[in-house]
């Protein structure tokens, strides 16, 4: 049996301008080494096309706030970088891992823990397993200064960590590893 805390993560949270398919507004990477939630990095791009309503009115972020933030190709060297880890981390991971191959093109995805999946397979019963619910439910919103906004990449790429390494606790890499599901019956629309 293999210790989970043997591989480099790094969470992810994408924030979208709420066009199908989504396009990239706001980006969060959490490393997780040795078992350890480490500092966020982050990054608000000027999408292609504007922010909806809708999306604003979940995330909070304007087409005023990226009108002069860099266009993707700008950092994507420095998300690369944040990326280069043995797993991938998401919330409803379909979501942001469809986001980074759409805007990363060559990039090869690691093998990938969703919190969703996991939670609703470690943690039976529960009711409800949005990331908002299983926060509250862990008491994970702790100590994050400036990053305390549900729904902005930084927030929720901190807690999804924080989330992560509550669930893995004393379980082995197997054990977390995810099973068959038979497709994504699961997965949460992207509400962004």
């Amino acid at each position: 049996m293999t210790d989970w805390t043997t591989l480099n993560y790094v969470v992810v949270d994408v924030e979208g301008n709420g066009q199908q398919p989504p396009d990239l507004v706001e980006l969060a990477a959490v490393p997780i080494v040795a078992g350890v939630v480490g500092e966020p990095s982050n990054w608000l791009v000027k999408p292609d096309q504007p922010i909806t309503h809708f999306a604003r009115k979940i995330h909070g972020i304007t087409n005023e706030q990226v009108a002069d933030a860099p266009v993707f190709a700008y950092v994507e060297a420095d998300v690369l970088k944040a990326l280069d880890a043995s797993a991938l981390i998401a919330h409803n991971a379909h979501v942001d891992v469809g986001v980074l191959q759409r805007k990363l093109g060559s990039w090869e995805c690691p093998e990938v823990f969703d919190t969703l999946k996991l939670a609703r397979r470690l943690l039976p019963g529960l009711g409800t397993y949005k990331l908002g619910s299983l926060v509250e439910e862990f008491e994970l919103a702790y100590d994050l200064g400036e990053h305390d906004q549900p729904h902005r990449a930084t927030y929720d790429a901190i807690v999804t960590a924080r989330l992560f390494v509550h669930l893995a606790g004393r379980r082995t890499l197997e054990e977390l590893r995810d099973q068959p599901t038979g497709g994504d019956p699961d997965d949460e629309p992207a509400l962004f």
